[in-house]
């Protein structure tokens, strides 16, 4: 049977960019697949899939609640590959499930884990209870050299914990971070204190 896959990571830590490599070796074989993201991703075009890099390719179909998901229309497909997979309701995911199962066909979803209040995200939190396959895309704290698990918000160079959990937003606004600079950085926004400049971002193949 193939599986369902999870594929996690903070902010920056080229998840897109994995993405769209996996479905460039599926085309390179000559093999049929379907990129799919949800409908509320506008940042960079209704139908564009693209990594911080620039790299990009078109979604084949855009997910909200009210996709159908008819099992019987992806038959033939050798992947389906599903670019911030944790906008998308449980119901999206579980019938991502039911395809996967009755289509035989893998499919590996890309997206955070946690907000930046580090809360889970429903489609995340679907993923996690019934995924085959949980893998962390790693990459290093935007402040110090240690693998990032959290994502930091900031507000005209304010890190903050308000706003509503689905904010979109690009480099200047979310920040990969370690637990410790992740706690230090919104104690000293609470007491006024200006943050330092942010390091640049690494991934990493494994992080301590």
């Amino acid at each position: 049977m193939a599986k369902l896959y999870f594929r996690y990571g903070t902010v920056s830590s080229a998840k897109t960019m994995n993405l769209l490599a996996v479905a460039h070796n599926y085309r390179k074989q000559k093999k049929k697949i379907l990129v799919m993201k949800p409908k509320i991703d506008t940042r960079y075009g209704a139908d564009v899939v693209q990594s911080r890099s620039g790299l990009h390719t078109e979604a084949d179909m855009l997910l909200d609640d009210r996709s159908e998901l008819d099992i019987q229309n992806y038959s033939g497909y050798h992947c389906i590959l599903v670019d911030e997979a944790q906008f998308l309701s449980a119901q999206t995911i579980d019938k991502l499930r039911s395809i996967s199962i009755e289509q035989n066909i893998p499919i590996i979803c890309y997206g955070l884990r946690t907000d930046f209040k580090s809360r889970l995200f429903e489609g995340s939190r679907r993923l996690l209870e019934i995924a085959d396959s949980l893998e962390e895309i790693k990459t290093t704290c935007g402040f110090c050299n240690s693998k990032a698990v959290f994502n930091l918000k900031s507000v005209d160079g304010v890190y903050v914990q308000t706003g509503p959990q689905i904010q979109l937003g690009k480099d200047e606004t979310y920040t990969p971070s370690c637990a410790g600079c992740y706690r230090h950085r919104l104690e000293e926004a609470q007491l006024g204190i200006t943050p330092e400049p942010k390091l640049k971002e690494t991934p990493l193949a494994d992080a301590p």
